[in-house]
């Protein structure tokens, strides 16, 4: 690989000017426009842009080859109050490089894109290549992947299979668990606690409570286990005098592939005998990828070692595609003050990706 330096030092060069251009969720313009200007000076190809979603497909697309997106993102989270030198300013210290989305994910966006660049014009790969740098990912937008995907579905471009970059040490994440939020209300009848009146909201919400710690679905994720229950914020009354006759909390539910989503939601309501559960949402699904599938077999041929993630990824949103998380960097960094990158790992990952995709047998 004797571009790997010309290769190294372009990636590097880009991920630091993505990283002095603020781009927190749904407040990506400036950073997409980075990179549709990029993708087209180095030649990509066809440089497509849907919202702040950017992508492009490698010439000689063939409709009988499987097509392989390779995907990141480049929105950000707020920057932590703790940082102590600016989160915009992409200083490099020996092997670090420094910033904001330098770890989660623009070291993974531009190895990535690296690795496209070197493979777009191959002949020989059994797959079409994309490469989709995609906005929102941080707070799972409408503008970002749950638009993104259904607009590829419309151009006759879906993916059948996603290399998902994020900070995974360059291990590969062959699942994460889905996750429903749900807003609980147990309601009594308000009384005077001195006369022992009225029907204590509280006390009923703490017997629901206890029945969803117990909770498990009839089938348990050979993968991910049982799905995890937990309340995590309760509030109820008034004041000390006044026996409360409604009760709120919240319910985190990790959810995984034995069981949807929705059909979760439906038995942690048959579950509770007072209180009413709503879901903020359903969309957030787990995701598995079969142990025998290509980007698996690939990953285990070079001798990397497949996890289970915990954090949640646009995985999530990908209900009918098998995808692979995998990018440099860790994830014990991501959303931290004083983020950072070593550039020998966007190094490697140029490298590792290369050999995922060429190791690919269909």
């Amino acid at each position: 690989m004797e571009d790997m330096d010309a290769s190294l030092h372009d990636a590097v060069e880009l991920l630091r000017l993505l990283i002095s251009t603020p781009s927190q969720s749904r407040e990506e313009s400036a950073t997409a426009d980075i990179w549709q200007q990029w993708l087209t000076d180095k030649g990509a190809g066809k440089v497509e842009r849907f919202h702040n979603n950017v992508y492009v497909v490698a010439a000689g697309y063939d409709p009988t080859r499987p097509l392989l997106m390779l995907n990141s993102h480049h929105d950000t989270v707020k920057p932590s109050p703790s940082y102590t030198r600016d989160p915009y300013s992409p200083e490099i210290e020996g092997d670090r490089l420094y910033g904001l989305g330098s770890n989660d994910a623009g070291a993974s966006g531009v190895a990535l894109a690296s690795a496209f660049l070197a493979l777009k014009e191959k002949d020989d790969l059994p797959v079409n290549l994309m490469f989709a740098i995609t906005a929102a990912e941080e707070v799972m937008g409408e503008h970002g992947m749950r638009a993104f995907l259904p607009y590829l579905r419309e151009k006759g471009l879906y993916p059948d299979m996603v290399i998902v970059g994020e900070p995974t040490g360059m291990q590969p994440a062959i699942a994460e668990r889905g996750l429903v939020v749900l807003d609980g209300i147990a309601t009594g009848k308000a009384g005077h606690a001195a006369r022992e009146e009225g029907v204590n909201a509280i006390y009923r919400a703490m017997e629901d409570i206890s029945a969803l710690r117990e909770f498990h679905t009839p089938a348990v994720s050979e993968i991910l286990g049982p799905v995890k229950v937990s309340v995590t914020m309760i509030n109820a009354g008034s004041q000390h005098n006044v026996v409360p006759d409604r009760c709120t909390y919240v319910v985190d539910v990790r959810t995984t592939d034995a069981c949807s989503n929705e059909d979760t939601v439906s038995l942690l309501r048959k579950t509770v005998r007072w209180s009413e559960l709503t879901p903020r949402s359903t969309r957030i699904h787990a995701s598995v990828i079969p142990a025998d599938h290509p980007l698996v077999k690939s990953a285990l041929s070079l001798g990397l070692t497949p996890f289970v993630s915990p954090t949640t990824s646009d995985m999530a949103l990908m209900h009918d595609i098998n995808s692979l998380k995998i990018g440099p960097g860790e994830s014990s960094r991501s959303h931290t003050a004083d983020e950072y990158v070593l550039i020998s790992e966007i190094r490697d990952a140029i490298i590792l990706y290369r050999r995922l995709i060429t190791r690919l047998e269909i």
